[in-house]
């Protein structure tokens, strides 16, 4: 029985992954068709119906490229880096609360803090062990807009710890069946959205990757399939932070239809963002996590606590 259990719980994580694989190759033709009508244009449209087999087509020309490395690169560590990112992206989901006891594990709120915070060690060895001048400003950039959201973040998820009163994300489901906490906690579930544009590095706050200044920044050094692990552990981010919000803010409940649609326009507003809005100016970015940001989020974790203290005293 026990190995049964066993089975079944690494044929559900090959599943998820997979799934997960699958979205994320959608996902890029969704944006590339998104920017195109955004720019009046058509966007992929060739390979396949409407541009379908796109997204394979651009797997299989990364995958089969030639791995160029640089000379006075830390070969072991530039050539692990986007593996260790794209596996702690991939990772991430397994707290993704699915009811047959496979992941659904009483603290998914501190695994999740767990992974994104070791996110940002892959990004900031992987300009560094480059030895190249632009990596390198693209990882040190990186490394100071995460640390700076992620207090924000943490704030952010204790509020939400204090609501529920535990660390499994199951508790969301439950606590959001009458009313949304989109609609109790609508200025925090902003500063959410703008936090998770930060921690996945999108426009506006693309430091990492600031094409017109770092020549796309910390992975400039990388080809072919080191790049695409990359790319993938990005959008495996985007496609993670847009089912916690819907998680967090919209209900929560996976066994509804609408949960995916609601996911699904979550990443289409990461894409709208993008096709929408200019890079933040540096020291904007962080004048907007350590005195808008954080001092909001402190005043709403204050607000919660209090809140409940008065409710257990009042015996509700």
């Amino acid at each position: 029985m026990f190995l049964k259990e066993n089975y079944l719980f690494i044929v559900g994580m090959l599943l998820l992954v997979i799934f997960v694989l699958i979205s994320v190759a959608f996902l890029t033709l969704l944006e590339r068709k998104v920017l195109g009508y955004i720019q009046i244009r058509k966007g992929p449209n060739k390979v396949g119906i409407v541009g379908i087999f796109q997204p394979f087509c651009d797997a299989i020309k990364l995958f089969t490229k030639e791995q160029t490395y640089p000379l006075l690169s830390n070969y072991i560590s530039y050539y692990f880096c986007p593996v260790i990112s794209f596996f702690l992206s991939l990772l991430v989901w397994m707290c993704m609360p699915i009811y047959v006891k496979l992941f659904s594990f009483n603290l998914g709120l501190l695994f999740f803090m767990c992974c994104i915070s070791l996110g940002v060690y892959s990004v900031m060895v992987a300009g560094w062990s480059s030895n190249s001048n632009y990596a390198l400003l693209g990882g040190l950039r990186a490394v100071a807009q995460t640390i700076s959201y992620e207090v924000s973040l943490a704030l952010v998820l204790m509020s939400f710890m204090f609501m529920i009163m535990g660390f499994n994300m199951l508790m969301f489901s439950k606590y959001q069946v009458f009313i949304w906490f989109f609609l109790i906690m609508f200025p925090l579930s902003l500063v959410w959205f703008s936090i998770s544009l930060a921690e996945t590095n999108r426009t506006p706050f693309d430091f990492a990757e600031g094409e017109s200044e770092l020549v796309s920044g910390f992975n400039v050094e990388y080809s072919s399939g080191g790049f695409a692990l990359i790319f993938m552990a990005e959008y495996a981010s985007i496609l993670f932070m847009s089912m916690l919000f819907s998680m967090m803010f919209l209900g929560g409940d996976l066994f509804s239809i609408f949960f995916y649609f609601k996911l699904t326009f979550i990443s289409f507003l990461f894409i709208w963002v993008r096709g929408t809005l200019p890079r933040f100016r540096y020291d904007k970015l962080m004048y907007l996590a350590w005195k808008s940001f954080l001092p909001l989020s402190l005043n709403f974790l204050m607000m919660v606590v209090g809140l409940k203290v008065l409710l257990m005293c009042y015996g509700l």
